[in-house]
C-alpha cells in the first residue's frame, strides 16, 4: 500500500510550536494513531518513522512529534518534565481530533510508552494502548542521572550527556518524576493494552514488562521483541513489531463496520437535527442519526430486545455529558489541577410526599441521582465551587426550566419538516 507524509505544526504545552509529520495510507485510515518518541529522542528516530510507515500498510495514520524543546519543536528543554510531555500528548490529540480525527490507538516507546500509560485517561477515545521496551515508573530515568543527581540537588540544574548530547537538567525534573502515580494509571487505563518489551533490553530492562502487565487488568497482551535492542535498529525488528501492533489493534483500535440503518435525510440536517426511526430489527427497536453520528435505542429486556440505550439512558448521558463538560471548561478557564471528572447517574421515581422540596403533592415524580467525582489536587473550596457549578450546566437548566415541545405530524411519505425559528427568513 502506498503511503502519504506530511509535515505539520501545531501549538504544545508550553505554548511553543511543535514539529510533526502525519503518516497516512492513500486511502481512509480505518483509525488513527499518535506515536510518543523515546526520551531525549525526536519523532524520526529508527524505531518511531519505521513502526509508523509500516503502520500505513494496515491502514493506519499516525501522528508522531518532538516533544517541547527537543527535535525541530521550539521551547526550552530544560523547562519541560515528564508532565509537560504528557500535557504536549493531549495538545497532539486535540489537533488531531480538530483536523482529522481524534486517536483511538497509542503508541509510546521507551519513555514514550509511560506517557501513553499517563495520558490515556484524558484522551477519552483512546481504545488501546501499546508500549515498547517502556518502564514501568517514569522514576526509572533517575539512574541514568545518578552521576550527576548531586550536582543537580545542590545547583538546582546540571549539565547532562544522555545519548551523545548535552542536556540541561533541573531539579524540577526529578521531582516531576519521582511524583507519578503510575501504578494506578497503569491499573486503572480503561482501554485494552499490548506490553511488547525485548528480554535483551539492556536500556529499559524486560523486568519493568512484567511491572506493566502484571499491574494492568484485561484485556492485555504480551509481545516478546525477541533479540531486538532498545531502540529497534533493525528494520526487521521494527517490521515485525508493526505487524503484530496492527493486528492486535485491529481487534480494539478500528472502527467496527456499521451495520445498516436508515437513509439519513437527503438534504443537509439542520444544525441541532435529531432524526429518530424505527429499525426494524425489533419491536421498539430505533435508528438515530444525528448529524454525522449514528446511534441506535431500544427498550431493555423482556419489552425490548436491548440493542441499544433507553431513551432514559440517553437523557442520563446528555446531563452526565453536559456536566462533565461544564465543569472541564471551568477548571480550565481557572487553571485549577482537575485530573478527571465522572459523573455517576440513576433515574427513578418517588412518590411526591416523600419530596420535601417538590411542589407537586400527590402522585410520583421523577428523580436523578448525580454522583460526581473530581479526581486532582483540588481543595475544598475548589470542589465546592465545581460542584456548584455542576448545577449550571445548559441540560441541568433546560430540566429545570419550562419546556415547549411542539409537535407537528409529517405527511405521509414526506421527510422530516424542519420549523424555522420565528423571524427567520431565506436569504434567495
Amino acid at each position: 500500500m502506498s503511503r502519504q507524509s506530511t509535515r505539520l505544526e501545531f501549538p504544545g504545552s508550553q505554548g511553543s510550536p511543535l514539529a510533526a509529520r502525519l503518516d497516512l495510507p492513500d486511502t481512509t485510515p480505518r483509525a488513527y494513531a499518535l506515536f510518543a518518541h523515546c526520551f531525549t529522542c525526536s519523532k524520526d528516530v529508527l524505531a518511531a518513522a519505521r513502526i509508523s510507515r509500516a503502520l500505513t500498510d494496515f491502514g493506519i495514520a499516525v501522528l508522531r512529534f518532538d516533544f517541547t524543546g527537543l527535535g525541530q519543536s521550539g521551547g526550552d528543554f530544560a523547562n519541560t518534565n515528564f508532565s509537560s510531555n504528557i500535557d504536549d500528548l493531549v495538545h497532539a490529540a486535540g489537533f488531531l481530533r480538530e483536523h482529522y480525527a481524534a486517536p483511538s490507538l497509542l503508541i509510546g516507546h521507551s519513555l514514550g510508552g509511560a506517557a501513553v500509560l499517563a495520558v490515556t485517561h484524558r484522551i477519552p477515545e483512546v481504545r488501546a494502548v501499546v508500549t515498547i521496551g517502556a518502564p514501568a515508573d517514569p522514576d526509572h530515568l533517575a539512574h541514568l542521572l545518578v552521576e550527576n543527581r548531586a550536582e543537580i540537588e545542590a545547583r538546582g540544574e546540571a549539565e547532562v550527556c544522555l545519548a551523545g548530547r548535552t542536556f540541561r537538567i533541573r531539579r524540577q525534573f526529578l521531582d516531576d518524576i519521582a511524583a507519578q502515580p503510575q501504578a494506578e494509571r497503569i491499573r486503572n487505563l480503561g482501554a485494552a493494552l499490548l506490553v511488547m518489551h525485548s528480554p535483551v533490553d539492556s536500556t529499559v530492562d524486560a523486568d519493568n514488562a512484567r511491572r506493566i502487565y502484571d499491574a494492568a487488568r484485561h484485556p492485555k497482551s504480551f509481545v516478546a521483541l525477541d533479540g531486538a535492542d532498545h531502540l529497534l535498529t533493525k528494520p526487521a525488528d521494527a517490521t515485525f513489531a508493526a505487524g503484530m501492533l496492527a493486528t492486535w489493534a485491529s481487534r480494539y483500535a478500528f472502527d467496527p463496520v456499521p451495520e445498516p440503518i436508515a437513509p439519513a435525510p437527503a438534504a443537509d440536517p439542520a444544525e441541532g437535527l435529531v432524526v429518530v426511526s424505527e429499525s426494524g430489527t425489533g419491536a421498539f427497536a430505533q435508528n438515530i442519526t444525528i448529524g454525522r453520528h449514528r446511534l441506535t435505542a431500544d427498550e431493555p429486556e423482556p419489552i425490548g430486545t436491548d440493542t441499544g440505550p433507553s431513551p432514559y439512558d440517553f437523557l442520563l448521558a446528555g446531563l452526565g455529558a453536559c456536566t462533565s463538560m461544564t465543569v472541564r471548561m471551568y477548571a480550565e478557564r481557572k487553571k485549577w489541577p482537575l485530573e478527571k471528572v465522572t459523573v455517576t447517574l440513576r433515574h427513578g421515581r418517588i412518590h411526591a410526599q416523600d419530596c420535601a422540596d417538590c411542589e407537586t403533592e400527590t402522585g410520583q415524580v421523577d428523580r436523578i441521582e448525580r454522583v460526581i467525582r473530581f479526581d486532582g489536587d483540588l481543595d475544598d473550596s475548589q470542589r465546592r465551587r465545581l460542584r456548584e457549578i455542576a448545577d449550571k450546566c445548559p441540560v441541568h437548566r433546560t430540566l429545570h426550566a419550562e419546556v415547549i415541545i411542539d409537535t407537528i405530524v409529517s405527511p405521509a411519505g414526506e421527510g422530516a419538516r424542519v420549523r424555522e425559528p420565528a423571524g427567520a427568513e431565506g436569504l434567495g
